[in-house]
C-alpha cells in the first residue's frame, strides 16, 4: 500500500501542529512540513522506539558543543509519547538548509557521525532482530558467502550478472573482516543537509549493525550513481578490503532496488571499479 501523501487529522493532532501542511523544500520524497515540524510517511514504530531516544540526546549534546562539526535532526515524540503515528514521524524542521552532494563531505560527515554512533550504542540493538524488510534481507545477503549472493537472483533476473560479479570479489579477496560492527547509517548519501553555517545535518538514519567501511562504501556508490560524484572516486575500491566493502554494498543495493535495479548503469558506474562487470 502507497503510503498516504499528507498527514491525517489525527496525525497533525498528536504531533501539535497545524493542518497548513506544505511540501517539505528539496525533498524527494513524500515528507512534508507542519509547523515546525517535519513529518516523514512509511516509518516502522518498532525501530523509531529504540533508534529515536538516544538519536534525539545526541542531537541535544551536538548541538550543545561551542564547535559544531555535525548535526542530527532532532526526532520528536507525540504527545502521547510514541515515536510513530500512524506510520508517521516527526523530526524538528531545520530552515535555510541544502542538500549536501559534496562526496568528501558526505565522507568526513559519515566517520564523525560513525563516531558518535559508537559511543551511543556500544551494544547491537535487540530491536534489529525484528526487521523484515526487504533492506534488511538485502542486507543479510550482502554479508552471506559468493553462492548465496550468486543465488539471490534467477539466472533470468537482469541483477544476475552484477551480483556474481560481486559473488566473484568476495571470493578473490576471501572472508576477512570489513572492521568491527557497529550501528551504522546505511543511506547517507542523500540524507545530508548543510544549515545556514555550513555544518552537516543528518536526516532520516537507516541504522544496520555493520562495519563502518560498508557504510562509507554504500555511500560512495550512491553519491556515484545518484549524487553526481565523480565516478573515478571508485577507483579508490577496486582491490583488498575496500574491494570487499564495495561488493557488499553492490549486493545490498542490487538487492534492495529490487527487480527494477537500474542495472545499466550499475554496470557503467562500475565498470571504473571492477575490470568487467
Amino acid at each position: 500500500m502507497a503510503a498516504p501523501t499528507r498527514p491525517s487529522e489525527r496525525v497533525l493532532d498528536l504531533f501539535a501542529v497545524p493542518d497548513d501542511v506544505r511540501p517539505l523544500p528539496g525533498g524527494q520524497g513524500a515528507s512534508v512540513v507542519a509547523g515546525d515540524l517535519v513529518l516523514s510517511p512509511g516509518r516502522d514504530a518498532a525501530t523509531a522506539s529504540w533508534l529515536c531516544p538516544p538519536v534525539a540526546r545526541m542531537a541535544v549534546g551536538l548541538d550543545l558543543r561551542p564547535r559544531r562539526s555535525l548535526r542530527l535532526a532532532m526526532p520528536v515524540p507525540a504527545r502521547d509519547g510514541e515515536w510513530v503515528v500512524d506510520g508517521w514521524a516527526a523530526s524538528r524542521y531545520e530552515p535555510d538548509t541544502t542538500a549536501c552532494t559534496d562526496l568528501d563531505v558526505l565522507v568526513a560527515t559519515g566517520r564523525l557521525l560513525h563516531a558518535e554512533l559508537a559511543v551511543a550504542f556500544p551494544t547491537r540493538p535487540a530491536g534489529l532482530d525484528q526487521r523484515t524488510d526487504r533492506w534488511a534481507e538485502a542486507e543479510r545477503i550482502a554479508f552471506a558467502t559468493p553462492a548465496e549472493i550468486r543465488s539471490a537472483a534467477t539466472p533470468d533476473d537482469p541483477r544476475s550478472n552484477l551480483l556474481a560479479v560481486a559473488a566473484d570479489v568476495v571470493e578473490a579477496v576471501g572472508d576477512v573482516r570489513l572492521g568491527d560492527d557497529q550501528l551504522v547509517h546505511g543511506d547517507l548519501a542523500g540524507n545530508v543537509l548543510l544549515d545556514a553555517s555550513g555544518t552537516p545535518v543528518v536526516i532520516d538514519l537507516a541504522p544496520y549493525w555493520r562495519p563502518p567501511l560498508w557504510a562509507e562504501a554504500v555511500c560512495v556508490l550512491d553519491a556515484v550513481l545518484w549524487l553526481g560524484a565523480d565516478v573515478r572516486a571508485l577507483a579508490d575500491w577496486s582491490h583488498g578490503i575496500p574491494a570487499l566493502a564495495l561488493a557488499r554494498a553492490v549486493t545490498f543495493r542490487l538487492l534492495s532496488d529490487g527487480p527494477r535495479a537500474d542495472v545499466d548503469r550499475y554496470a557503467a558506474v562500475l565498470a571504473h571499479a571492477w575490470p568487467s562487470p
